[in-house]
C-alpha cells in the first residue's frame, strides 16, 4: 500500500515539476516582452498572477483565504509570510492581486528560465555584501515611486520542517520603515504538509491563508525596528501554533 502511495506522489511530484517548467518556457517569450520595460511591468504581473493560481488548480490545491483587512489600490504595502515550502511563491502570487516586487536572494538567478524572469522583475540581494544590502533600499524607493508594493520571505530561507517559523532577518522592517509603508503579515497554515521538500510526502488539498491586519510604520523610526520585527512574528508564531493545536 506504501509502495503505490509512493508511486501515485512521485507521478503528482512530476506533474508539478513539468507544468513548472514546462509553463515556464512556454511563456517565455511573452515573458521576455512583458519585462522589457518598466511600465508594463503590471502586464508581466497578471501573467505571473495567472500563472500562479494555474499550477495550484492543476496540483489540486485550492486557496482558502481570510482577510482582515483589504489593501488601498493607490497604496504600496509590505508583504510578508512565513516560507515552508516551494509553493509558497505560487500561493502568494495567486493571493496578492496588487502588483508586488520580490525582494530575494541572488542565487535564484541561477534557476534556469525562471531565473532570468526573477533577474529582471525582482529585487536581488547578495548578503554577504554590505553594498548589495544597501543599493536594495534605493532600488526599493524607485520601484514604491513607481507604485509597485514589496514582498519579502522575512525567514530568508525556508526552515528544517521541525521549526515551525525560523527568525525574522531585519531587511523586510527596515525597508518598510524607511518607506513608511504598512505591513500586512500572512499566513499560510498548509503549504509545509501539502508540498514540503520531503519528497515523498504532501497531497492535494486546500491551501489557508490568512491576511492579518496590517501594521503601520507612519512615525517609526529604526530604533523601533526590533520591537516591529517581534511583533509580526509573534503574531505569525502564535497563529502557527494555535492552528497546530486545532489540528
Amino acid at each position: 500500500m506504501k509502495l503505490i502511495k509512493n508511486i501515485a506522489i512521485l507521478i503528482w511530484r512530476i506533474w508539478y515539476y513539468g507544468w513548472v517548467i514546462g509553463t515556464v518556457i512556454f511563456a517565455f517569450p511573452l515573458l521576455l516582452i512583458a519585462t522589457s520595460k518598466e511600465k508594463w511591468y503590471p502586464w508581466f504581473y497578471k501573467i505571473a498572477h495567472a500563472w500562479g493560481k494555474t499550477l495550484l488548480f492543476v496540483m489540486g490545491f485550492k486557496a482558502n483565504i481570510t482577510t482582515e483587512q483589504e489593501t488601498d489600490p493607490d497604496k504600496s504595502y509590505m508583504f510578508i509570510a512565513n516560507h515552508t515550502s516551494m509553493i509558497d511563491i505560487m500561493l502568494i502570487l495567486a493571493v496578492v492581486k496588487k502588483p508586488m516586487v520580490f525582494v530575494g536572494k541572488k542565487e535564484v538567478r541561477s534557476i534556469p528560465f525562471l531565473g532570468y524572469v526573477f533577474k529582471r522583475t525582482s529585487i536581488l540581494v547578495d548578503r554577504s555584501n554590505p553594498e548589495s544590502r544597501k543599493a536594495v533600499f534605493g532600488e526599493a524607493q524607485r520601484r514604491l515611486n513607481m507604485g509597485r508594493s514589496i514582498c519579502i520571505f522575512p525567514e530568508g530561507l525556508v526552515p528544517v520542517e521541525s521549526v515551525v517559523l525560523s527568525d525574522f532577518k531585519n531587511g523586510a522592517f527596515n525597508l518598510a520603515i524607511e518607506h513608511q509603508i504598512p505591513i500586512v503579515p500572512m499566513t499560510f497554515y498548509d503549504c509545509k504538509k501539502r508540498f514540503s521538500y520531503t519528497f515523498f510526502s504532501g497531497g492535494p488539498g486546500d491551501l489557508r491563508v490568512k491576511i492579518h491586519k496590517f501594521i503601520e510604520t507612519k512615525g517609526l523610526t529604526l530604533e523601533d525596528r526590533d520591537t516591529l520585527k517581534k511583533q509580526t512574528y509573534d503574531l505569525i508564531h502564535n497563529e502557527l501554533i494555535n492552528d497546530s493545536k486545532q489540528h
